[in-house]
């Protein structure tokens, strides 16, 4: 099993940055992708970015040029840096790991950004 913990959420202002934190309770060297996704009122939930174990990370359109997904071995965390933050980009944003042939979840943070 792998519980995941979210931090970093908050309220910034249009074109201001956050950076998320997800801990994992287990070394992220033996799980073999690590993402971020988000789900936005009445939408569905969607993939932000990932990273797999052996350093491949792929974003989506949306978050291309502005967010950045990287890990810190020696915490077993996962980060997600945003910047250049929209109004759209506000959301429940959820830590995963695929761990085995299970995908885990944290709670989810929210991140809300004002225009």
């Amino acid at each position: 099993q792998v519980q995941l913990v979210e931090s970093g959420g908050g309220l910034v202002q249009a074109g201001g940055s956050l950076r998320l934190s997800c801990a994992a309770s287990r070394s992220i060297f033996s799980i073999n992708t690590m993402g971020w996704y988000r789900q936005a009122p009445g939408k569905q939930r969607e993939l932000v970015a990932r990273l797999t174990s052996g350093g491949n990370t792929n974003y989506a359109d949306s978050a291309k040029g502005r967010f950045t997904i990287s890990r810190d071995n020696a915490k077993n965390t996962v980060y997600l840096q945003m910047n250049s933050l929209k109004p759209e980009d506000t959301a429940v944003y959820y830590c995963a790991a695929v761990y085995g042939f299970k995908t885990y979840w944290g709670q989810g943070t929210q991140v809300t950004v004002s225009s």
